[in-house]
């Protein structure tokens, strides 16, 4: 009985497996932690199954009720995820200036499309899983954070995230207009979360490739808004505006030379790019992952991130012969 109860409830929630992952990752920021309380949800589910009412709710309905909570729980112990850009303003504009490191700091993750399951589900998604939009979450009490997922993401009614929160319908729509007040402050544009698939968008990144890959800095400077971010966790230094994104990347080139090759990545329904960097042995070592930000006037973005772990989730190799493309 308890096989057929077990293989029941496996089936029964396997379908949602992954849209729960992004939920737990939209509440945390951290991939991490989001497979950490997934794993927690399911558990949970599974110690209550037996109690589980299909007439009182959808089993999508109560799972994410179940995860929602879990994450709630995990947050009372954790620390906002947050970019170098959401710490203040720069710590310096000159990119000549050291690079200081913040490892203490838990910084926000992105996560690969591959584990968000297939591309239909990734475009519904993708404006909730923008970098921009998780690093404002941040921004969030956890309470303003469920209740903003739940209402604008999933659009749940008012009276089913009460439910869920344990909340009055008045607080909840309370809690929904400070969160909806505080992002504006946090300046969440639409171009920072608007679909990134035009073609016109891909060219952008296919073009910094190549500019890249020639260490072409005039052409890499075309390519970026007047307004461009760079920021690189787990350094605090930040850097807005073309003339310093540009001073920093020759920086790199003079510290790491100008031979790079880049490989294409998907994270967060955004354009990626794994570079990798000359060896002394002719091949190529990874060094960061870049994840872009595009828009109709350049890429206005590039949050790039140097982390062995993370770069396991991708499923990044550590090294490659220059020769894949």
């Amino acid at each position: 009985m308890a096989t057929s109860t077990s293989e029941a409830f496996t089936v029964e929630t396997n379908p949602f497996r992954r849209e729960l992952l992004a939920h737990c990752y939209r509440m945390l920021g951290s991939v991490h932690d989001a497979e950490d309380l997934l794993q927690e949800t399911l558990l949970r589910a599974w110690r209550a199954y037996d109690q589980y009412d299909p007439s009182r709710a959808a089993l999508r309905t109560w799972l994410y009720r179940i995860a929602t909570n879990a994450c709630l729980t995990a947050l009372e112990q954790r620390s906002r995820r947050p970019l170098p850009s959401g710490l203040g303003a720069p710590p310096g504009d000159d990119p000549e200036q050291p690079l200081m490191r913040g490892e203490e700091v838990p910084w926000l993750q992105p996560i690969p499309d591959a584990m968000l399951g297939d591309p239909a589900g990734v475009l519904l998604s993708r404006g909730s899983l923008r970098l921009a939009f998780v690093a404002a979450m941040q921004f969030l009490p956890a309470r303003q954070r469920a209740v903003l997922i739940l209402r604008e993401v999933l659009d749940w009614p008012a009276a089913d995230v009460a439910a869920t929160l344990n909340m009055t319908t008045a607080a909840v729509n309370s809690a929904l207009q400070r969160a909806r007040a505080r992002l504006g402050e946090a300046g969440l544009g639409e171009d920072q979360i608007d679909e990134p698939a035009d073609p016109g968008h891909r060219a952008q990144i296919e073009r910094y490739v190549v500019a890249f890959e020639n260490a072409d800095l005039a052409a890499l400077e075309k390519l970026l808004t007047d307004d461009a971010v760079l920021e690189m966790p787990p350094f605090l230094n930040w850097y807005v505006g073309r003339e310093p994104y540009i001073r920093f990347i020759a920086r790199v080139f003079t510290l790491r030379g100008t031979d790079w090759r880049m490989v294409p990545a998907h994270a967060n329904g955004q354009p990626a790019l794994a570079a990798y960097t000359r060896a002394g042995d002719g091949g190529y070592v990874l060094h960061t992952l870049q994840v872009f930000t595009v828009t109709e006037s350049g890429i206005s973005r590039n949050t790039t991130f140097q982390d062995q772990d993370l770069f396991a989730y991708f499923g990044l190799p550590e090294r490659i012969t220059g020769a894949e493309d």
